[in-house]
């Protein structure tokens, strides 16, 4: 049976203990018809240590609901809802049946800027990283100047003091 509920919508929990809270959904399992989704239903399970990279402990994680306690939120209208099998571009697509909008459509464009976005970033941090660079070495360079400028002032600093103690002494 396929779910009406997919990776990455939003949803909100309608029964259950976790009435009314909010989140995205991690995974779904078809056959066996839950969902995980983000904060709710967290469970704390025990692990056993196994070596040094894989240490024990209590960790926290979420759990299983049964996807037919959660209801997807429309992007457009921001309302919980029902989904019916519509078109959207010519293609079979899932519809809000309060506002008529696709919920398929939504995700394949924030997608799309995401991973424009994602190009862009790494574009981004690629150049300031060759202008730090520049600016390191620049300022490397003006350190050992200012050490050198100082290496030749401090031993003529050193021999005009030095003059006068020899003076006193004699």
């Amino acid at each position: 049976m396929s779910l009406n509920v997919k990776q990455g919508d939003n949803v909100v929990v309608i029964a259950g203990k976790d009435k009314g809270k909010t989140g995205r959904v991690l995974s779904a399992n078809p056959s066996a018809e839950t969902v995980k989704v983000d904060n709710v239903n967290i469970i704390t399970k025990h692990r056993k240590p196994r070596g040094p990279q894989q240490p024990g402990g209590k960790t926290t994680e979420p759990g299983n609901i049964h996807v037919s306690n959660v209801q997807i939120i429309c992007p457009s209208c921001n309302k919980a809802t029902r989904v019916k099998a519509g078109e959207a571009e010519g293609k079979k697509a899932r519809v809000c049946v309060k506002c008529g909008a696709s919920l398929d459509a939504k995700a394949k464009v924030d997608k799309k800027k995401k991973s424009a976005k994602a190009e862009t970033e790494t574009v981004a941090e690629k150049k300031p990283a060759k202008k730090t660079v520049k600016k390191v070495k620049e300022e490397t360079e003006t350190v050992k100047e200012e050490k050198a400028v100082d290496t030749e002032k401090k031993p003529a600093k050193k021999k005009a003091e030095k003059a006068p103690e020899a003076q006193e002494s004699k």
